[in-house]
């Protein structure tokens, strides 16, 4: 029998000093790392196999206060960590704001109240954490890492230096990222939720007919609620699609085989992303998408660039699709298309969709509380987060926000403080970068070209292509551009959008500089060290003005 995490219910402690008293007195029978919270009226601990809860009850009753009953919460530090936490029921009185859901803007807006003093319970009818940490961030990007560190010892272009692949396991590879994954839960979800103190009700939130907001039975008394379930993978309509299996986000980091081919439907960041995974570990894959070029809401240089990466590394782009049918023959999945109406097939071992997501509202029956959808299902909000009811707010991917987790957490600080507060801030995301973690990565801010000229700036922009840039070039890896844009009345940075190696990391200091209204000057005269990708921005605000092929290292 392991160590167990337990918690106990204990009435009679009214300051620190009780918890002081009831944190030595659980030690004393052997109870490690014990915790008491006089506000919360518990105590955390683990159990090692040999201390029976009697033993534990006792100690509690002999230094004068009362337990009211003890349950097990997990093992902690076992792979097979609770993924649910410490668990309660709706507690007698009003909560100050109730957070249905656990995820990246749950988690913001919980410790945002609790800074507040608030009296805070959480709603989660799944796994603790959200997307973020489960299914989304952290699996896919650490797969990601491992799949760009077994591409390149296989595409080493550097003379003299021995780098080989080998076949991957997948299996050990999932396995390592499911122990990550185990690991950050606890350590940046369930941990919090004991050290700032608020309740999680375990459960399926939603809407009575008397718009209470329930949880199966209970009613949740609570003066504001927050409304933060995110959202799920969307399935397009296309005939065949039910009848046949296919990988989602979700399932496809779970695998343990690795595919011979992999089919993709759609053309965004999960499809990238995840494509290019598979690619890497050793898959061929073809991606499919309905716009006719790749990327049709970015830069053209942008599209271009990613385009040319990926099929450099074999990965088959096929553009302007109109999908007929899916069927599965023989073991393998085969989708029947046409492009420009000249019918094709493209087969793989397994399909994968990556076509959005839709926000999960279904569940919640919103309307009994008088909050209005949109036309997807997303949560309608106006700029202070609050919905069509005034006690209710949301945020997050379940508005259909920009769909990162920093967006999530930013919103959901927000409404918290606009619940709790009042409607004193509004929503701003005009300096929002946005990366995809593929191999040259792409990172984008602000407006592009034809935004800008939408608004009725006089625009003028500039283009370089990273074989410019002295970092790529002793990389011997020069697939990318930098394109910065700007008005030419002012000179004001208006987007910055990048393809490159490292390109999340070198749009801080563009998301700065449209934040702060920095002009191409402004960049110009800033000191940018030389053979860093970052540099590859002051050159760009150089070409400008200048070609910068005839300027020797580090120019001004």
């Amino acid at each position: 029998m392991a160590d167990r995490d337990l918690r106990m219910r204990i009435h009679g402690m009214t300051c620190t000093d009780c918890e002081v008293h009831i944190t030595r007195a659980l030690e004393r029978v052997g109870a490690i790392n014990a915790r008491a919270d006089f506000r919360r009226g518990e105590a955390h601990l683990r159990a090692p196999e040999h201390l029976n809860e009697a033993a534990l009850l006792d100690a509690v009753r002999q230094v004068g206060y009362t337990p009211v009953g003890i349950e097990d919460i997990g093992i902690d530090a076992k792979p097979d960590v609770s993924t649910r936490g410490p668990q309660s029921t709706p507690s007698e009185g009003i909560y100050d704001l109730a957070i249905v859901g656990s995820g990246g803007a749950a988690f913001a807006a919980a410790i945002r109240a609790r800074d507040r003093g608030a009296r805070v319970v959480m709603i989660e009818r799944g796994t603790v954490g959200g997307t973020c940490v489960n299914i989304g961030c952290v699996p896919s990007k650490t797969l990601l890492r491992a799949g760009e560190i077994s591409w390149e010892a296989g595409h080493n272009p550097f003379a003299g230096v021995a780098t080989t692949n080998g076949p991957v396991n997948l299996a050990a590879l999932v396995a390592q990222k499911d122990a990550l994954v185990r690991q950050l839960r606890q350590e940046k979800y369930l941990d919090l939720i004991v050290e700032y103190g608020w309740d999680l009700v375990h459960g399926q939130a939603h809407f009575g007919t008397d718009g209470l907001l329930r949880v199966d039975g209970d009613v949740v008394h609570a003066e504001k609620i927050l409304l933060a379930t995110g959202a799920s993978p969307a399935i397009p309509a296309i005939p065949g699609l039910s009848e046949v299996p296919y990988l989602t986000s979700t399932s496809a980091l779970a695998l343990t085989k690795l595919p011979e081919s992999v089919v993709v439907i759609g053309s965004g960041y999960v499809a990238l992303e995840l494509g290019q995974l598979f690619r890497h570990l050793g898959s061929r894959v073809t991606l499919m998408q309905r716009s006719p070029r790749l990327l049709p809401s970015y830069d053209p240089e942008i599209a271009e660039a990613v385009a040319g990466a990926l099929s450099a590394q074999g990965i088959d782009l096929v553009a302007g699709v109109r999908y007929d049918r899916i069927e599965r023959r023989d073991g393998t999945i085969v989708v029947h298309l046409a492009v420009d109406d000249i019918s094709r097939t493209v087969e793989g071992e397994q399909l994968l969709i990556a076509t959005g997501r839709i926000p999960n509202t279904q569940a919640l029956a919103l309307d009994r509380a008088g909050i209005a959808v949109g036309t997807r299902g997303e949560i309608v909000v106006d700029e202070h987060l609050q919905t069509t009811n005034p006690n209710v707010y949301a945020a997050g991917d379940v508005t259909l926000a920009p769909q990162f987790v920093y967006v999530a957490a930013y919103e959901g600080a927000l409404a918290a403080e606009n619940a709790l507060d009042g409607n004193r801030r509004s929503v701003d995301l005009s300096a929002l970068p946005a990366v995809t973690f593929t191999n040259p990565a792409i990172a984008t801010l602000g407006l592009t070209e034809a935004q800008a000229k939408e608004k009725g700036y006089d625009v003028k922009a500039s283009v370089l292509p990273a074989s410019a840039v002295p970092r790529a070039i002793v990389n011997r890896e020069t697939r990318g551009v930098f394109k910065i844009v700007a008005d030419a009345a002012t000179d004001q940075i208006l987007g910055v959008h990048v393809v490159a190696e490292n390109a999340g990391d070198v749009i801080y200091a563009g998301v700065l500089a449209v934040k702060f209204h920095l002009t191409v000057q402004d960049l110009v005269e800033t000191f940018a060290p030389y053979l860093t990708m970052a540099e590859g921005l002051k050159l760009a605000t150089q070409t400008f003005g200048r070609d910068v092929h005839r300027l020797s290292c580090c120019a001004v």
